[in-house]
């Protein structure tokens, strides 16, 4: 099968169970969450077999702190299911942004050291159908203005979230952090981009912004 097509067919699965599961909030929520969050750590471990304790500590808190940040976003306020869809938004159209861009005017080299296949144009367009869709989203919704001018800055997070976890594969010389699913790789190789992302919409919200 197309490999493409295989990766659309994982991805509308992936967004349809996450959207479903912010939906329902509670105890749904929380036990997807912290099956994810598992899963990431798991990953985490096997990437840093023989770097030393410290990182197996990060990945516990790499894998936590965004686990935490999406449940407080959906559950402390009358808006944190618009909250949380609007950072799923923000991270789904910069990684298909920058997917296509990339493939269609990509020439420049964003950090081939680390990842290759990133360009510049690339990550112009992620910040580009994160600032349409997410701002649009924000708009329809009646989240704060602010959230209006975030999406540029949260895509350039989430692409530094992705370049992270390609640093980390290229020095444990790995190509996916797992096989879990089809066309994506591991569960990190997915969720880079949202890390960054989950916390930052945590932390606008704690600061009033939304």
């Amino acid at each position: 099968m197309n490999e493409l097509l295989v990766r659309t067919a994982t991805g509308l699965i992936l967004v349809a169970v996450a959207l479903l599961a912010a939906v329902q909030g509670g105890y749904v929520l929380a036990v997807l969450v912290a099956a994810v969050a598992t899963a990431m750590f798991y990953e985490w471990t096997r990437i840093v077999r023989g770097w030393g304790a410290v990182w197996y500590i990060s990945g516990f808190i790499y894998a936590l702190l965004p686990a935490l940040a999406l449940l407080w976003v959906r559950e402390r306020d009358a808006h944190g299911l618009e909250l949380l869809i609007w950072a799923f938004i923000v991270t789904w159209a910069t990684d298909i942004g920058a997917y296509f861009a990339g493939r269609k005017f990509g020439k420049r080299k964003l950090a081939p050291s680390i990842s290759p296949n990133k360009t510049v144009e690339g990550l112009y367009g992620g910040m580009f159908a994160a600032t349409l869709f997410g701002g649009g989203w924000a708009l329809a919704t009646g989240l704060g203005k602010p959230l209006l001018a975030l999406p540029p800055l949260l895509a350039i997070a989430a692409q530094l979230g992705d370049l992270f976890e390609s640093w980390m594969k290229r020095r444990a010389g790995i190509k996916d952090s797992g096989n879990w699913l089809p066309g994506h790789g591991g569960v990190l190789d997915r969720l880079d981009g949202l890390v960054p992302v989950a916390v930052l919409a945590a932390a606008a919200q704690l600061l009033g912004l939304t």
